[in-house]
């Protein structure tokens, strides 16, 4: 019986073992590829970057490949801010937005009404964002000329809204889960103390839960770089409407001074250039 019970226990180490060395090798092979990437873009790029020079790639401010004048000029400096810009504007809307609509639905929402407003979340992350960029051109952007009497309302302001609108399911799926998993004992002694339920909710359920919300913000500067991501899997494949849409959706970002001018983003020019 003792023989039995004791191979048995190496027979499960070995198993352990071996699926441990399995893992191991996965997380490996994954680093090795990311690592091979790495190598191969910055041994790609070195020619060009010793014509151009790496402080006027990166710092220039002139994106003039074609100037025939001056020569041509090849600085990113413009669409790497406005790209940050994009970024910090979204998550800045869409931060609080996300939460407040988590803390509702995770604490006080009335059963019902969150069950619509899950489902209507849910609907919003299943949109491609090939349909966030048809409507912020068709919609969005003359809404904002009209208002405020631009030129044209292909602005920064344009790509943050529409963006905020795309990382917002994200930000409130995660954001919830991790208020809903705040033992409810945490609550019950606040409440017991004296605090109302909306002290409660910010000051002890929202504290708690503060690796799960700083994830889902995370999550959502994750779901804009996939965004971004997007277009460069489709320039040379079959869904080119995909890569043209993603282009609409940056609404043709260029400058970096206001919020009402014209600006371009990392992936439409790579797209376009």
């Amino acid at each position: 019986m003792k023989r039995t019970a004791g191979k048995s226990l190496r027979t499960r180490k070995a198993m352990e073992q071996a699926i441990h060395l399995i893992f191991l090798l996965c997380g490996i092979v994954a680093v090795g590829f990311v690592l091979c990437i790495s190598v191969y873009l910055v041994i790609s790029g070195l020619p060009a970057i010793r014509e151009i020079g790496l402080t006027n790639f990166l710092f220039g401010k002139v994106w003039a490949p074609t100037n025939a004048t001056t020569g041509p000029q090849f600085g990113i400096l413009p669409f790497i801010l406005t790209s940050v810009y994009g970024t910090a504007g979204a998550l800045l809307l869409g931060v609080p937005v996300g939460l407040m609509t988590a803390i509702f639905l995770a604490k006080a929402a009335p059963p019902r009404l969150a069950a619509v407003i899950r489902t209507a979340v849910q609907l919003l992350a299943g949109i491609p964002s090939v349909v966030y960029g048809l409507v912020g051109m068709i919609v969005l952007v003359p809404a904002i000329r009209r208002a405020f009497g631009l030129g044209s309302g292909a602005c920064l302001l344009a790509a943050i809204l529409v963006l905020t609108v795309m990382v917002l399911p994200s930000i409130i799926n995660v954001a919830e889960t991790a208020l809903q998993a705040v033992p409810r004992e945490y609550e019950e002694a606040s409440l017991a103390l004296g605090a109302t339920e909306m002290e409660t909710y910010f000051r002890v359920s929202a504290p708690a839960a503060k690796s799960g919300i700083a994830a889902a913000v995370v999550l959502g500067v994750f779901f804009y770089a996939e965004y971004l991501r997007k277009p460069y899997c489709y320039i040379d494949g079959v869904a080119i409407y995909d890569k043209e849409a993603a282009m609409q959706a940056t609404v043709y970002l260029q400058g970096l001074s206001d919020f009402g001018d014209q600006v371009r983003m990392v992936d439409e020019l790579i797209i376009n250039e």
